[in-house]
């Protein structure tokens, strides 16, 4: 029997690459459940075309025109966040792909968990704030976790065969995006369609932004030390431009690790879904000889000052992190619709978490305050920059 998926965030980047990826592979997998936010037209399109058993759109407004594009269908039709909660608990799924980007996500990946689901989680908000939840439901359930990010995909695969094999540290690799080597002047004048364009990765709008100012990179640190059981000082980051080397696992007898790759979301999915097997693809092989030159370097985190805010936001602990990550999920909204410049958005995200309230060991029903106060905070210093100006 193929594997039955419920892909959450059908309609963005990982989850059209996932749909390509899964339906090379009708023998080893099924679509079961489709969700997505807003985009009820392509939603409407894919079940047309994988004919699941259920799909959810999670803005409810949309409910009757998914209905309707669907009539004349078996298909099931629901509508509202907890809708897709309680779809991913069915017993007819055996894989949930964990991929609605930022906090919308965090739940529905829990009930997954809750159930004991297998998940391909390319939701990294759900670690970074909740991390802790996760471990011990995670443990509770039996669910299992398989990255999806390629830099966590990349360690993950690393540390097959080294159980019980202490690691010293590891290494993140980034890309700088499309302003590594841009001056901080330069930088305040970018533009969103600037940004959006990133040398390496076809990614959405709101990974590319983060992708350009490093706090992608800064919420897969966090996201990191709860996947990997490791402290702030075991997890590094380095610039590697060309997105050949994925991340480096250092381990305590000097040895180094490292997943190589083609940039290319679809292999680590791949990897995810097929996991503890491999699969043969057709997908772009790595030529090695076409490699002119990997090239390294520290990120400069003057510049880019999103990663330190992270690494401080990991360090402090607690509701920290739901704190950055809610304030950055505002900022890059406001980037994005013009209220505010490139490098104003950590600005926004620092002031955040300097007044927003600490608690050391928040629950879930915490965190959803925690999110919510943080965002009114951080929308209140958007309103006073474009009043300042």
């Amino acid at each position: 029997m193929p594997e039955r998926i419920a892909l959450l965030g059908s309609t963005g980047s990982i989850g059209t690459q996932a749909l390509d990826i899964i339906s090379k592979y009708p023998e080893k997998f099924s679509i079961e459940v489709l969700a997505a936010g807003n985009n009820v037209d392509l939603l409407i399109e894919q079940a047309h075309k994988y004919q699941p058993d259920s799909v959810v759109i999670a803005n409810s407004d949309f409910y009757p025109q998914l209905k309707e594009g669907l009539h004349g269908t078996n298909i099931k039709v629901y509508a509202g966040n907890e809708a897709i909660e309680q779809v991913v608990t069915m017993s007819t799924i055996d894989v949930v792909i964990a991929s609605i980007v930022g906090y919308s996500g965090v739940r529905p990946t829990i009930a997954a968990i809750k159930a004991g689901k297998k998940i391909a989680l390319a939701n990294k908000e759900t670690l970074v704030v909740a991390g802790e939840i996760i471990g011990r439901l995670v443990k509770e359930s039996g669910s299992i976790i398989i990255p999806v990010d390629s830099e966590h995909s990349a360690i993950f695969q690393c540390l097959v065969g080294e159980s019980g094999n202490p690691v010293e540290k590891i290494t993140l690799t980034a890309s700088g995006g499309p302003f590594l080597n841009m001056s901080e002047e330069l930088l305040k004048k970018v533009k969103p369609c600037d940004a959006l364009k990133h040398p390496n990765w076809n990614m959405g709008c709101k990974v590319t932004i983060d992708s350009a100012s490093l706090m992608n990179k800064g919420l897969e640190v966090i996201e990191a030390k709860w996947l990997f059981d490791l402290t702030p000082d075991e997890i590094s980051v380095i610039i590697h431009p060309q997105s050949i080397i994925h991340s480096f696992v250092h381990f305590a007898d000097g040895s180094v690790k490292a997943q190589l790759g083609v940039p290319d979301m679809r292999v680590p999915i791949l990897y995810a879904l097929s996991y503890p097997d491999r699969l043969q693809s057709d997908l772009p092989r790595l030529v090695l000889n076409d490699c002119k030159a990997l090239t390294f370097s520290d990120p400069d985190i003057k510049r880019f000052r999103n990663l330190s805010l992270a690494f401080e936001a990991l360090r402090k602990g607690g509701n920290m992190p739901c704190i950055l990550n809610a304030a950055n999920e505002v900022a890059v909204k406001a980037f994005l619709d013009g209220k505010i410049g490139f490098t104003e958005m950590p600005e926004i995200v620092e002031c955040t978490m300097e007044n927003s309230f600490y608690s050391p060991s928040p629950d879930l029903d915490f965190l959803e305050i925690t999110d919510s106060n943080a965002r009114e905070t951080a929308l209140s210093f958007i309103t006073k920059l474009q009043k300042e100006k």
